[in-house]
């Protein structure tokens, strides 16, 4: 398609179904197996529910705030509200009632989609305190017909009414213009209360064009794409339904986290996005896999691993006797493992947290590259990605095709173009400070090396400053104590303090593990004080100062029996640690280490 010249995302998403009608369009789990959905279908779909919305009332504008997994309806729900001339408001599915009530009268939104009875649990009392909500339209059968004075339609019911209407909604799209507010994005609040992002349809529509001219190169045709990230995230938003749904692929939805290995096995995507926690978790349960397996095959593995590092670092160091050993390690080791991805993939893509190197490398030298990028909220998000045909594992890549960047005298990274927000909902102070004379400041420090490629080196608000004046990046010394496999979460403090201190979350396994072979408790309430425990930890602390500068060694930490997690806030939904929540939680633990 020409991105260019498309007017919007409904009208980019009528032009594929007109073209594609019957060729599957989503796939989603039904009784034990994937049934597709074809592109007419779900086209008539967001047909009934955007003529159904404006019976409801919806006017061109309003704010409809959606609550659901990633399933087809989602899609269809996005579609139908911007068709209507609305504005979707994503709501994540882990947020409490707080979070909803704080979204819901922040936007003003005129009413809310939701799919589940557990989800409409938490949802449904912070509809009683949003006085400008006017209904509800549950996907699935809820106990309660009414939240409050409120009613709740049913969805099946709705696309009903809007069938028996006029068949005006591409008319009715069409009035759309690039520059106009497509959705709301709230972001995940790291340093504070969420701000909703207002994004256009031209600032995700050049962020589709951006990625298409990256992966262009690997011959993009019949394209499969797994979506589990959570859809009410920018990054998934954009590069797991959007830019899918631009290029004609189809859409598999995952039935959740815990499934993912199965569903990949399923769908066998070509293309796949995720965060960097992911491939964490994944380089652990493999590793740990060839641990348990041990003899030959571990060998054979490590084998894999070290001349697919050697080969990135320099693709002619192999000798002959090494070229002969990577042929059967390629055949023995690295396909088994393509295939717990699929077996198709063409490229990997880590975003929405910086990706460790050796993470990145792991998984380069077993036949899997990953393209580690970098984006915001306030950039539809994608500013920048490693192209597939010249990756730098230290680098997030150079910007995308439309995408404006520089660095400040400061080192802050400024980006500018079609992709930046149209503003923060509301909050013209906030816009104001965030985007200024066209360029966004992204609050993020980092340097473009001589290919142009960005290197973040760490975020402008998160570097600690020490008593003394000196200054280093958390980001840095906690990626190092969480890559040890005996530690699951840390967060390091020292502004405005002479030295490092952290708090530790241990891995569950290396508890386990620990007290199987020390005849120990096996609650790490319990283990916190045991001094042979915190021995064993002290000693992993130690193997990761090896590796650090004198200033970023930890000198002091604490052990913590509750991990951080988005249930008690200490987490956003996209798996970043929320420093301000954990510092209020944990500060005196934290002033006790000094």
């Amino acid at each position: 398609m020409d991105f260019n010249a498309c007017r919007s995302l409904t009208a980019a998403f009528f032009d594929q179904a007109a073209q594609r009608r019957d060729a599957p369009f989503v796939w989603h789990k039904q009784d034990g197996h994937y049934r597709p959905q074809s592109w007419a279908e779900i086209a008539r779909q967001v047909k009934e529910l955007s003529r159904g919305l404006r019976g409801l009332g919806l006017q061109p504008g309003d704010r409809v705030v959606l609550v659901a997994e990633n399933r087809p309806e989602w899609l269809v729900a996005d579609l139908a509200i911007i068709a209507a001339g609305g504005v979707t408001v994503p709501a994540y599915i882990t947020a409490l009632t707080s979070d909803h009530r704080h979204v819901l009268t922040d936007c003003s939104a005129v009413g809310v989609i939701v799919s589940t009875q557990a989800l409409a649990d938490r949802l449904l009392p912070a509809v009683l305190d949003a006085p400008a909500c006017r209904w509800v339209i549950a996907m699935e059968d809820l106990r309660r017909s009414r939240a409050g004075a409120v009613p709740v339609h049913r969805w099946d019911a709705l696309l009903e009414a809007g069938r028996n209407l006029p068949d005006d909604v591409e008319a009715v799209a069409a009035h759309a213009q690039r520059s106009d507010t497509a959705c709301i994005i709230y972001t995940s609040g790291t340093g504070g209360v969420p701000r909703g992002v207002m994004l256009s349809h031209g600032a995700i529509l050049c962020n589709c064009m951006g990625a298409y001219k990256l992966l262009e190169q690997l011959g993009l045709g019949h394209e499969i794409f797994l979506s589990f990230l959570p859809l009410s995230h920018a990054y998934e938003h954009t590069a797991g339904q959007f830019f899918p749904m631009t290029i004609g692929a189809e859409i598999y939805y995952a039935e959740g986290i815990d499934h993912l290995l199965r569903n990949l096995g399923e769908a066998r995507p070509t293309i796949m996005t995720a965060v960097p926690r992911l491939y964490e978790t994944m380089h652990l349960r493999i590793r740990r896999g060839v641990e348990k397996q041990g003899g030959w095959k571990a060998k054979l593995f490590d084998k894999a691993v070290e001349l697919g590092e050697k080969r990135y670092r320099n693709p002619r160091s192999l000798t002959l006797w090494e070229r002969l050993q990577d042929f059967v390690v390629e055949r023995l080791v690295r396909a088994k493992v393509r295939q717990r991805f699929g077996g198709r993939v063409k490229a990997i893509v880590s975003g929405g947290a910086a990706l460790n190197y050796d993470i990145g490398l792991f998984f380069t030298a077993l036949g899997l590259p990953i393209l580690q990028g970098y984006g915001q909220t306030e950039t539809a998000p994608v500013i920048s990605v490693n192209p597939p045909w010249k990756v730098k594992l230290e680098t997030v890549g150079p910007p995308l095709e439309g995408v404006e960047l520089k660095i400040a005298e400061d080192g802050e990274i400024l980006v500018r173009g079609e992709l930046v927000m149209t503003g923060y909902w509301n909050d013209e102070d906030a816009t104001y400070n965030a985007i200024q004379d066209g360029w966004l400041h992204t609050g993020d420090i980092g340097e473009l090396d001589d290919d142009g490629y960005l290197k973040i080196t760490d975020r402008k608000k998160d570097i600690i400053v020490f008593s003394g004046g000196d200054n280093v990046s958390p980001a840095r010394v906690e990626g190092f104590l969480t890559l040890q496999r005996e530690i699951q979460q840390a967060m390091v403090f020292g502004d405005k303090r002479p030295h490092l201190v952290a708090l530790l979350v241990p891995d569950e396994e290396f508890v386990a593990q620990w007290c199987r072979g020390n005849g120990g408790p096996r609650e790490v309430e319990e283990l916190r004080d045991d001094a042979d425990f915190r021995s064993a930890l002290a000693q992993v602390v130690d193997r990761v100062n090896g590796n650090l500068s004198p200033l970023e060694k930890v000198r002091r930490f604490a052990v913590l029996a509750e991990p951080f997690t988005v249930e008690n806030g200490m987490m956003t939904p996209t798996m970043k640690i929320r420093r301000h929540k954990i510092k209020e939680a944990y500060g005196e633990i934290v002033e006790a280490l000094y």
